[in-house]
């Protein structure tokens, strides 16, 4: 079993290579440069970098060591009782099909040297989803129309603008829609901002920086993004104290899988500041989604402790309550009543529970159906939907209907005696 060192987020597409004696595989620290691949010996865990800012890597028996990079694949020489490549990469194939979000590639390989692989160049990373409301009933109503690679909306306080974060390729950044003027504005620049989290007075807009850490910029657009924590580790902003003071995220530690925190907070009008970040919540399991109470006295978050994914509520002051029963992520908080909102996590449908605070203790009823509608554009957990202020209606991610929703036409070709074409222009003697 391979760890994440500092700063990565993933170790994905592993292969354990001939012998048993070592594994392949794709790491990643934020984005298409921050990844690389790897190779650790299963014998003594040494490690090593062989391509920087490739992904998927395999292993041929023709002795070469094949990758994607921005669509392209690449071949190298690789001694596998050394477990290193010899050579410069040589270009072999355009155009292969691989999602840029995660690196995940479209090819495969047989012994006797077939090659087959789906065409078609960098993907998006993600469905194209569209934003709608939703309210108990199920019934929907366009909000954002236009279907684009959106994920994790979140309202602003008065209800009247939803910050998102849109891609392009490999590239994300926040965006502000205010949708009763139907207008999208850019809020972000650097093609590495994610998960935007307004503050309770809604001037600022907090989100991550891919490999970078955490940031805050005024939600007009004015000024320069601040930094607020510094970290190489993937860390999400996920909600404000009441009074704007402090921040809850979630942020990945090595051994610990993800974790909770808050952050201190100070604002001088015109920039936020981050102080210390404190330990709310560390465990060898992973928990995520802190989200803090309307009165600032429970945090409610979900967590793989047992096994499978479920949503708990922490006193500020002590205990601890499991509120779902059947698997469920990203509890929202009622503003305007006793309720909490989760998601499913078999069937993306949106859940809520009652519940009452008696002294210190949470009571929480049986949670029911809210809706029967089935959301979309939550893969790996992401935020979905966010409550509407009145607690009325969400507003969620679908998937998009119409030709605009179909990805980018694609073949699946196959290449017979690919490896005798590797050896030809890729001698691995040399």
């Amino acid at each position: 079993m391979t760890e994440l060192t500092e700063g990565e987020v993933t170790q994905r597409w592993p292969q354990v290579l001939a012998g048993g004696n070592a594994i392949l595989f794709t790491a990643n620290a934020g984005g298409p440069d921050g990844r690389s691949i790897d190779v650790e010996s299963l014998v003594d865990h040494r490690r090593k970098t062989l391509i920087k800012g490739g992904t998927f890597g395999r292993f041929l028996r023709s002795g070469h060591l094949v990758y994607v990079r921005d669509g392209t694949l690449f071949a190298v020489p690789f001694d596998l009782e050394k477990l290193e490549v010899r050579g410069t990469p040589t270009p072999m194939l355009d155009q292969v099909d691989y999602t840029a979000q995660n690196g995940a590639a479209q090819f495969d390989f047989s012994g006797n040297g077939t090659f087959v692989y789906q065409s078609g160049g960098a993907q998006p990373g993600g469905a194209l989803v569209s934003l709608a409301w939703v309210d108990a009933e199920g019934k929907t109503q366009p909000l954002l129309a236009k279907p684009g690679v959106y994920g994790r909306p979140n309202l602003s306080p008065d209800g009247q603008r939803v910050a998102l974060d849109v891609a392009e390729g490999s590239a994300s950044d926040i965006w502000i829609y205010e949708w009763q003027r139907d207008t999208m504005t850019r809020l972000t620049f650097t093609g590495t901002s994610q998960a935007p989290m307004w503050s309770p007075d809604g001037r600022y807009v907090a989100f991550r920086e891919v490999g970078a850490g955490m940031s805050a910029i005024r939600s007009d657009g004015s000024g320069k993004a601040q930094l607020l924590v510094q970290s190489k580790n993937a860390q999400y902003p996920w909600s404000f104290t009441p009074d704007g003071k402090r921040l809850a995220y979630f942020g990945q530690s090595a051994g610990t899988s993800w974790d909770l925190w808050t952050l201190p907070l100070e604002s001088d009008g015109t920039t936020l500041r981050g102080g210390k970040p404190e330990v709310f919540l560390q465990t060898p399991a992973s928990e995520r989604t802190p989200a803090i109470s309307p009165d600032g006295r429970w945090v409610a978050y979900a967590s793989n402790e047992s096994g499978t994914f479920q949503v708990y509520v922490r006193g500020l002051k002590g205990g601890r309550w499991q509120v779902s029963n059947g698997g469920a992520f990203l509890p929202v908080w009622s503003r305007t009543g006793r309720e909490l909102f989760f998601e499913t996590t078999n069937d993306d449908r949106i859940m809520v529970a009652i519940y009452a605070a008696k002294g210190d203790l949470f009571v929480a009823d049986k949670p029911r159906l809210w809706s029967d509608k089935r959301l979309g554009g939550g893969a790996n957990g992401e935020r979905n939907f966010d409550l509407a202020p009145d607690g009325k209606r969400i507003v969620a991610l679908f998937p998009a209907d119409g030709k605009e929703s179909q990805q980018t036409q694609s073949h699946v070709i196959f290449l017979e005696n690919f490896f005798d074409e590797l050896k030809r222009k890729v001698p691995v003697g040399k």
